[in-house]
């Protein structure tokens, strides 16, 4: 299969288009990551089947990426969040993303364009913690020319539990 072949020689295949059913899938999904194939085939009408070879294909295709929980951070101890912005040196975000992602409290990293090139959300016990954090461990990054630092107030879930997308 052309698609063995792609990922032998470490080249992803093109994504299949998703169907109604696909998409709907993935809004319950999204929803409640704990659903269970019983569940999600009778709510998409399908059979159980079907329904457990479509999430399946969802995950060998790279759509579904994992299944995890919404944690709220300040009840996990969490209690200081923060959006930190990065100006890197060009052509560095691979070495500067894996410096990131080992980064405690580091939740999402994401390349962007505009007056920064980086955007970092961090979770961290308290004020304390994320001052260490920005000053010692990410202004240390030799590739990092400059960081701001925008602190979380209050967050809304996109997707809470029992609301479909």
């Amino acid at each position: 299969m052309a698609a063995e072949r792609m990922a032998e020689e470490g080249r992803t295949p093109p994504p299949r288009p998703l169907d109604a059913i696909d998409r709907a899938i993935l809004n319950m999904l999204r929803t409640d990551g704990r659903a269970s194939i019983r569940s999600v085939a009778e709510r998409v009408h399908v059979s159980r089947a079907n329904a457990y070879a479509r999430i399946n294909r969802l995950i060998e295709d790279g759509v579904i990426r994992g299944f995890s929980a919404r944690i709220d951070q300040e009840r996990a101890g969490q209690g200081a969040s923060a959006y930190i912005t990065l100006k890197i040196v060009q052509n560095s975000w691979r070495t500067v993303r894996e410096q990131l992602q080992e980064l405690p409290g580091a939740a999402h990293i994401a390349l962007v364009s505009g007056d920064f090139d980086v955007l970092l959300m961090v979770h961290t016990e308290d004020n304390r913690a994320l001052r260490e954090l920005v000053l010692t461990r990410i202004q240390s990054i030799p590739e990092v020319l400059s960081t701001r630092t925008l602190l979380v107030f209050e967050e809304t879930d996109l997707w809470p539990e029992g609301q479909e997308g």
